[in-house]
C-alpha cells in the first residue's frame, strides 16, 4: 500500500519538524522507546557529527517498517557512468575559460542516475571538502530503484521538465525556477512529470548548505526561511525487487531489496529534504550608484574553514530592477579568488548576448579574467540609464573557494565551445588624450 500523496508541505529552513502518515506512529517523549508504536523501527539519521554545536546540528529520527540496515552487501554498479568525484585529476588543469552548449537529451530511455554527467569539481570527497558539478538529462522515470549519495548533499536545479522526487521522508515536486536540496545519505527516486528533464546538480562534500548571514542587510531579505518547504510523511508498503544505488567515495555501488525503501511512516527532526521557489527570492540591489558584488544574490552557502570564504555559494541572477545612476550595470570585467560555474535556467544573461543558452554552462576559474562580451559592453555603455527591469532571465552560479577542475568528458565533449575566448577578442584599445 502507499499512503496518498500529501498536498501540503512544512515551511521553514532548518526547523524541527514532526510528521506522521499514520496517526499515533510518532513516539511521544522518547526518540527510541523500548517499543515503538505499531512495531516500527526507530532510526537516527545524522547529517552532522553528534557533537556539532546545537545551532548547526542536523539530525532526524525515522520510524519505518523495516530497518534501513536490512539489505544485502553492495557490489560495484557495473554500468558505464560519466559520474566522477574529487579529487579530479583526469586531465591536466589549464587556466582557460570554458563554455558548453546544452546537454542533449539521450536517444534511449535514461533515468536520472544514468543521465548524470560530471563537468567539474574540487576538494576531496574523502576529506569532506569541496564540490562536484554535474548536469543531468533524463528521458525516463526511475522505476523500482532508488539512489543515495554518501559523499555529499545534492542541490538540484531543474532547467527543463518537472520532477517528482520520492524520498524516505516524503514527496517533493520541483520544476524549473525551483530547486531541491537533498541531504547526504537520503534515499530517493526521480520520476518525470511532464516529459524529458534536464538540469544541474551541485554535490556538496563539505558543511551542509545553510542560509547566509545578512549582516548590515538586517533581518529581512534574500531567501527567507519560511519559503523553504519540507515534505510531510509519506510511505510505500510494497514488496518486490528494488535496486538501491549508492555513491560512496566516488564509486557507484548497488544492491537489491525485496521491498520499497520508502517505508518511513513517521519522522521528526531538522534534517530533511526541501524545495525552494527562486521566484520568492527578495533581491537586494543598489538604488544610487555602483554595481554591488554578486554576493547579494546568495541563496544558500556551504561555509569553508575561512570565515566569509565559502566551500560553495549558490547564487542566482533573477528578474530585477536596475536603477543605478552613472553606472555600468551588467557584471563588470573581473578576476576573482573564487571560481565560478554558471548555468542558465531561462532567457538570457545580461553579460552575454549569445552563446550562453538555457541548459548550457560556463566555467571561469580562480583569477581568470572575464566579463561582458563586446555586444553587451557596447550596449551597456550606450544605454539611457533610466530605471530598467531585467525580466526574461534566470541564471545561477555555483561559486567555490577552490579551483574547479574539469573532467576529461567536459574538456573533450563536442559541446565545448572552442571559440569561447573570442567573445573578448575584439575590444578596441582605449584612446588617451594627446
Amino acid at each position: 500500500m502507499a499512503v496518498a500523496r500529501p498536498d501540503g508541505y512544512q515551511p521553514g529552513f532548518g526547523n524541527h519538524f514532526a510528521t506522521e502518515a499514520v496517526a499515533g506512529a510518532l513516539p511521544v517523549g522518547r526518540n527510541s522507546p523500548q517499543r515503538v508504536p505499531f512495531g516500527l523501527y526507530a532510526e537516527q539519521w545524522s547529517g552532522t557529527a553528534f557533537t556539532a554545536p546545537r545551532a548547526e546540528n542536523r539530525r532526524s529520527w525515522l520510524y519505518r517498517l523495516r530497518p534501513a540496515a536490512n539489505h544485502p552487501a553492495f557490489r560495484p554498479y557495473g554500468r558505464d557512468s560519466l559520474i566522477r568525484s574529487a579529487p579530479f585529476g583526469e586531465v591536466p588543469l589549464s587556466p582557460n575559460r570554458l563554455r558548453w552548449d546544452p546537454l542533449p537529451l539521450p536517444a534511449s530511455p535514461t533515468d536520472f542516475v544514468d543521465g548524470l554527467v560530471t563537468y567539474a569539481g574540487n576538494g576531496d570527497a574523502a576529506a569532506g571538502a569541496g564540490v562536484a558539478v554535474h548536469l543531468y538529462a533524463a528521458t525516463a522515470s526511475m522505476v523500482d530503484r532508488a539512489f543515495f549519495d554518501a559523499d555529499g548533499e545534492l542541490l538540484l536545479v531543474p532547467e527543463r521538465g518537472a520532477l517528482r522526487i520520492v524520498t524516505e521522508l516524503g514527496v517533493i515536486e520541483v520544476a524549473p525556477f525551483q530547486v531541491a536540496l537533498l541531504p547526504r545519505g537520503l534515499r530517493f527516486r526521480v520520476e518525470l512529470i511532464d516529459g524529458p528533464a534536464r538540469g544541474y546538480v551541485c554535490e556538496n562534500y563539505g558543511a551542509p548548505f545553510r542560509l547566509p548571514d545578512l549582516g548590515p542587510i538586517g533581518s529581512n531579505g534574500l531567501a527567507n526561511p519560511r519559503d523553504f518547504e519540507a515534505p510531510v510523511a509519506w510511505f510505500e508498503d510494497r514488496d518486490g525487487p528494488h535496486e538501491i544505488v549508492q555513491k560512496f567515495q566516488g564509486g557507484l555501488w548497488t544492491t537489491t531489496l525485496g521491498h520499497s525503501p520508502f517505508d518511513v511512516v513517521a519522522w521528526h527532526g531538522n534534517l530533511a529534504p526541501c524545495r525552494y521557489d527562486l521566484g520568492r527570492f527578495n533581491t537586494i540591489n543598489t538604488v544610487s550608484f555602483d554595481h554591488p558584488d554578486p554576493s547579494i544574490f546568495t541563496v544558500l552557502t556551504a561555509p569553508g574553514d575561512t570565515p566569509g570564504t565559502a566551500n560553495c555559494d549558490f547564487v542566482i541572477f533573477p528578474p530585477r530592477w536596475m536603477v543605478a545612476e552613472g553606472t555600468f550595470r551588467p557584471p563588470w570585467f573581473h578576476r576573482n579568488v573564487m571560481s565560478e560555474f554558471m548555468g542558465l535556467i531561462h532567457g538570457t544573461y545580461d553579460a552575454k548576448e549569445g552563446g550562453f543558452a538555457p541548459g548550457g554552462a560556463s566555467l571561469h576559474n580562480q583569477m581568470s579574467g572575464h566579463g561582458p562580451d563586446r555586444a553587451s559592453y557596447e550596449k551597456a555603455i550606450a544605454a539611457d540609464l533610466a530605471p530598467h527591469r531585467i525580466a526574461d532571465t534566470m541564471a545561477f552560479m555555483f561559486e567555490s573557494r577552490a579551483v574547479l577542475r574539469p573532467t576529461a568528458h567536459a574538456t573533450e565533449t563536442p559541446l565545448a565551445q572552442l571559440d569561447y575566448d573570442e567573445v573578448w577578442a575584439d575590444f578596441a584599445k582605449a584612446s588617451l588624450p594627446g
